[in-house]
């Protein structure tokens, strides 16, 4: 009787060729790029080590690594999720199933806050709603004397927002706190810049999104009532007490919500309501003040 013969041994190239048919035919999103940056993953090489080493042959060892990976890929679960971990605004985040993934969106939510003030910021910052702590970490990174007060009502979510605080050196300056939006806030604290980005996703918008989204993210940090503006409704109620005199408050929203929540700021007596779009000009992100900065006592070069 012959002893049978070893199959032989696959490429990195061959096998993120396979990979990338077999997610296709899971209808996983950019499944070429799932393939390459899990296998990448699995050898501890970034996307480019892998390119030139596309002829290297996989040992049965390596392949064991890869292929739990692409089966939790396959079944949607978010990449970031599987790889443990995304980037924001320069900082490598944890990330995992207790809160939602930092997106490019609210990264951009940074950019805009960010023209909005001097280079020195805010000295008090609150995020509400701060999930994986994404954006009360970018605006801490951002402002080194800024003190910044990060809310969340689940307690999983201010667990990992913590790892991330501490894996990021800013524990110090970034205060974490479990609170049902402004609840557990001490009564007379003010902030000079309120920012939030909070469920703004309609029951239906939030099982209509894909595998990814509706399987594996928190659906509480998703959906808001009926039309989605709950959570924003009770921002633009409550933060009137906790904003400092010429503070700012910006947020992320849905694209559909901003002709409504120009009404609503209108008849709660907001100042200054500024709509802007995100980077693929759809309306995102709103800005308001409860009193306008005061005008610039320099005479101008005309008088």
């Amino acid at each position: 009787m012959t002893a049978p013969v070893p199959a032989p041994l696959l490429s990195v190239l061959e096998i993120i060729k396979k990979t990338t048919d077999f997610l296709a035919g899971k209808r996983v999103e950019s499944p070429r790029l799932s393939a390459e940056t899990l296998v990448g993953h699995a050898l501890g090489l970034r996307r480019m080590q892998l390119y030139v080493q596309f002829e290297r042959l996989l040992t049965e060892a390596e392949l064991e690594k890869i292929r739990p990976l692409v089966r939790r890929r396959a079944s949607r679960e978010p990449l970031q999720y599987i790889l443990g971990e995304t980037e924001f605004c320069g900082l490598t985040l944890k990330c995992d199933r207790r809160a939602l993934i930092p997106r490019p969106e609210t990264e951009y939510l940074v950019e805009l806050v960010q023209q909005r003030f001097s280079p020195t910021g805010p000295s008090q910052v609150l995020d509400l709603g701060t999930g994986t702590g994404a954006l009360a970490l970018g605006l801490a990174r951002l402002w080194p004397t800024a003190q910044v007060t990060a809310i969340d009502v689940s307690p999983d979510a201010l667990a990992l927002a913590r790892e991330n605080t501490e894996k990021a050196g800013l524990a110090e300056r970034v205060r974490l706190l479990t609170s049902d939006w402004f609840s557990a806030l001490e009564p007379g604290c003010t902030f000079d810049l309120i920012v939030s980005n909070p469920p703004y996703l309609t029951t239906r918008e939030v099982a209509e999104t894909q595998p990814e989204v509706r399987e594996f993210e928190p659906a509480r940090a998703l959906a808001s009532g009926a039309d989605g503006l709950d959570a924003l409704r009770l921002i633009l109620s409550g933060a009137p007490t906790w904003l400092a005199p010429n503070g700012l408050l910006a947020m992320e929203t849905g694209i559909a919500h901003h002709a409504t929540l120009r009404d609503l700021a209108t008849a709660s007596g907001w100042l200054g309501f500024e709509s802007k779009p995100d980077l693929t000009g759809r309306d995102r992100y709103v800005f308001l003040r409860r009193s306008l900065p005061p005008a610039d006592p320099t005479p101008s070069a005309a008088a």
